[in-house]
């Protein structure tokens, strides 16, 4: 699936050292920003902002200026910030003296989903894209490097779409409560569960194979593992919120220092394997099928609208995350 750049001088060994790397630092950056709350304000507002100032000026020649790579660095970061205002706002009522929080009211519960939708499809598009113009394989017009359109593209863009679809019980979203050893007031989705996840993360992954082969050795898997790590161990039931975060300081690397994943030592390509790319896709596709398949079980068994209202409220890792909220 991937080839190493061994004329570069790098060994199987090394790029599977910067890897972890990459992955544990991740992970880090996740936890100093979710934990502590001016931290995470100093990453998705302050430092994304006086990135912006340099993309623009003195690395001009060097960053990505497309608008897919622009798009994602921005919207993944106005999905931090969201987040963030969804934890952190709050106050009194100057009529009634009572406390509010964004994270009771409706209407901002709708920015989770929408901001994870925009993004799914942004990538769909580029599925698309890609299968349409780069069947037989070329050079992408917006950056060096080559993909190989076809069929698996259009598989995966179905799979995304699903995979919107089976976005369910966002007004459910809710904070984790604080506790000696954790302070962070997760913004917590018990609805969104390990099934789903899995399924985001393998349609992902075909994603960045297909129209990213260059960066999926890093971008597809040290990124999708580190979030979805988290959320199943120390940050459970918070993944769209590790996701947002990881996504968006790897994205700014990314856009800073582009030539760590293109040209150095320890880049890595796709092998441009046919039935590689075809395989992930399929099993991207088959996995959001088998998620839809049982949200449309669930619902019409529990007679629950998926849309309105939570709709795994019987299982018992919905329970789980559930019970950390306060």
């Amino acid at each position: 699936m991937f080839v190493f750049n061994y004329d570069a001088g790098a060994s199987a060994v090394s790029v599977w050292l910067v890897w972890i790397v990459v992955f544990a630092v991740l992970f880090a950056l996740n936890e100093v920003s979710r934990r502590f709350k001016y931290c995470g304000l100093f990453c998705f507002l302050i430092l994304p902002a006086t990135l912006s100032v340099l993309w623009f000026t003195v690395l001009r020649d060097t960053t990505y200026t497309d608008w897919f790579h622009l798009a994602k660095v921005y919207s993944s970061t106005a999905g931090c910030l969201g987040f963030w205002c969804i934890r952190y706002v709050g106050g009194k009522n100057k009529l009634t003296g009572k406390a509010w929080h964004l994270a009771d009211n409706k209407i901002a519960l709708c920015f989770p989903p929408l901001i994870l939708a925009v993004n799914i499809l942004e990538a769909c598009a580029r599925d698309i894209q890609v299968g349409l113009q780069y069947t037989g394989g070329g050079i992408l017009a917006d950056e060096a490097m080559y993909v190989l359109g076809g069929p698996w593209n259009y598989m995966n863009a179905i799979a995304g779409i699903l995979n919107i679809v089976t976005i369910t019980g966002w007004f459910g979203i809710c904070l984790r409560k604080k506790t000696p050893k954790d302070g962070s007031r997760d913004m917590l989705w018990p609805d969104m569960l390990w099934f789903w996840i899995i399924a985001y993360d393998l349609w992902n992954f075909a994603y960045t194979y297909n129209c990213l082969p260059g960066h999926s050795w890093y971008c597809g898997f040290a990124l999708l593992l580190a979030p979805t790590i988290c959320s199943f161990t120390i940050g459970k039931g918070a993944w769209l919120q590790h996701r947002a975060h990881t996504l968006a300081l790897w994205c700014m690397f990314a856009q800073t220092v582009p030539a760590f994943i293109d040209k150095g030592p320890f880049s890595v390509a796709s092998s441009y394997n046919p039935a590689a790319l075809f395989i992930v896709s399929f099993l991207a596709l088959l996995s959001n099928v088998l998620v839809l398949a049982y949200l449309i079980y669930k619902a019409v068994k529990t007679k629950r609208n998926p849309y309105t209202r939570e709709l795994y409220i019987d299982l018992k890792k919905f329970q789980e995350v559930r019970a950390l909220a306060g």
